[in-house]
C-alpha cells in the first residue's frame, strides 16, 4: 500500500462532514500524514440579495467582493472546527484552506496543487429524481479526482423487526368426519 503523506477532508459545514473530518485525523494520526480541510464557499453568498434600493431598480442585486466572501467563509470553518479540535491536534500538522468557485472542480484542483495522497468525503444518502439527474458532489468528485476518494457513510438504522420472524402458519385442516 502506498504511503499517505497529505490527506484533504473536503467540508460544507454539515454534520455529515464532520464525520469524514474525525475519520480523516484518525487516518492522519495513523499514518503520520499532514491533513488538509477545504471548504468551498458558496458563490450565492456573494450576493446580496435585500438592498435598500426598489426592486426594479436593482434587479441583479449588489455583489460582494470575493475577499469578504472568503473571509466569513474562514470564519464560519473555524467556528466549525472549534469542537473538533482535540482531534484535530492529534493529526500532527493541520492547515485549513477556504476557495471560492464549483466545489467539485475546486476540491479536485486543490487536490492536484497540493499533491494529495486520499481525500475524504462523507456523502449524504440522497434518494429520489434530483439524485439520479444530477448526481453528487461525491460521485463527481470520485470521476475527476487525481488521487483515490474514500466516502465515509454513516450506518444505515436497524428496521424494525416487530412481526418479521414470526413464521405464519395456515390453520390445521379440519377433519371429515363421515355422517352415520
Amino acid at each position: 500500500m502506498k504511503r499517505l503523506n497529505k490527506i484533504l477532508v473536503p467540508t460544507d459545514l454539515s454534520e455529515h462532514s464532520r464525520r469524514a473530518l474525525s475519520y480523516g485525523c484518525w487516518l492522519s494520526a495513523e499514518h503520520h500524514a499532514a491533513l488538509l480541510v477545504v471548504h468551498v464557499a458558496s458563490e450565492c453568498n456573494a450576493w446580496e440579495h435585500y438592498s435598500d434600493d426598489p426592486p426594479l431598480a436593482a434587479a441583479r442585486g449588489k455583489s460582494w467582493p470575493a475577499d469578504r466572501v472568503l473571509s466569513e467563509a474562514s470564519l464560519d470553518l473555524t467556528r466549525f472546527l472549534e469542537p473538533s479540535m482535540d482531534d484535530l491536534k492529534s493529526a500532527g500538522s493541520a492547515t485549513k484552506r477556504v476557495t471560492l468557485g464549483a466545489v467539485a472542480s475546486q476540491i479536485a484542483a486543490v487536490a492536484e496543487s497540493e499533491q494529495v495522497d486520499l481525500i475524504v468525503m462523507s456523502p449524504r444518502r440522497h434518494r429520489g429524481l434530483r439524485h439520479l439527474i444530477f448526481g453528487s458532489v461525491t460521485d463527481t468528485v470520485t470521476r475527476i479526482s487525481p488521487c483515490p476518494v474514500l466516502a465515509v457513510a454513516a450506518p444505515l438504522p436497524s428496521r424494525t423487526w416487530r412481526g418479521k420472524f414470526v413464521p405464519w402458519f395456515p390453520p390445521a385442516p379440519r377433519r371429515r368426519v363421515a355422517a352415520t
